[in-house]
């Protein structure tokens, strides 16, 4: 702790609760409200409907919802084989190519998610390689988005596996196909789990660079929230917004559950 005297611990207490309150819970209670209000035209709003919920429970916004869960686990569960993949040939080299190489994976964090949409609807759109105007130019643009969150994760779990039980195993007979399958996998499936949970909720609030490459038809949640506001359907946005955050929410609580599960049972 900083803060050694009790009263200075209150008042740190203090200012990180107003501040939390402030910028968090407060922003999500004003959307929680205009998406159940008929009308805000003063300081608070006025009357109470369902309306806007059934709305984004139905129609395009369903279609939205169903394109952003296609797109999310898609590009998240592309980006966990790439990411374990290259942790674990990582492994092979010495301490200093390991941090050099690893820089090419957090490279995408240094690029503006628009420059990133950009650079793949125009590297895409002819070629072999051609995919603007479909499904897959969206988790490709995801997937670059959130790779290094997941290889991040992944590493630091690795990492904290200790190499001996795979020595043990080999000085046993063990082939590395077995290792892989047997022991390495199954300790790190705890943080394999957490970087799936991470990436698809980054991937489910993407907007920046979806909103250059969607394809007609496949409107995810972000840019359809961003449509409704942008026509002034405030509402509509709202209700929708508390839909994207409900989904995220549940998705990472369920995620996190099995890797609490499974943390046990890798660490026997």
């Amino acid at each position: 702790m900083l803060v050694w005297s009790r009263s200075g611990r209150l008042l740190a207490g203090g200012i990180a609760v107003a501040l939390f309150a402030l910028f968090f819970l407060l922003p999500l209670a004003v959307i929680l409200m205009s998406s159940l209000s008929q009308q805000w035209n003063g300081i608070l709003p006025s009357g109470f409907t369902l309306s806007h919920f059934v709305r984004a429970l139905q129609g395009a916004s369903r279609d939205a919802l169903y394109a952003s869960l296609a797109v999310g686990f898609a590009a998240s569960l592309f980006a966990l084989l790439c990411g374990v993949w290259a942790a674990l040939a990582l492994r092979q080299y010495s301490r200093g190519w390991q941090q050099r190489l690893s820089l090419l994976f957090y490279l995408p964090n240094a690029v503006p998610s628009v420059s990133v949409g950009l650079g793949i609807l125009v590297a895409f759109s002819q070629g072999p390689l051609q995919m603007n105007g479909t499904f897959w130019i969206v988790p490709a643009a995801h997937f670059v988005l959130i790779s290094a969150f997941t290889f991040s994760n992944v590493t630091a779990g690795l990492a904290r596996l200790s190499a001996d039980i795979e020595n043990v195993a080999a000085s046993l007979g063990a082939s590395p196909w077995y290792r892989l399958r047997h022991i390495t996998l199954p300790l790190l499936s705890p943080w394999m789990v957490s970087a799936l949970a991470l990436s698809l909720s980054l991937s489910m609030g993407e907007l920046g660079a979806t909103v250059m490459i969607y394809p007609p038809g496949w409107t995810t949640l972000p840019v359809a929230i961003f449509s409704l506001t942008d026509r002034g359907s405030i509402a509509d946005g709202a209700a929708l917004t508390m839909v994207l955050v409900a989904v995220t929410l549940v998705l990472m609580i369920k995620l996190e559950r099995v890797a609490r599960r499974l943390a046990p049972q890798s660490s026997r």
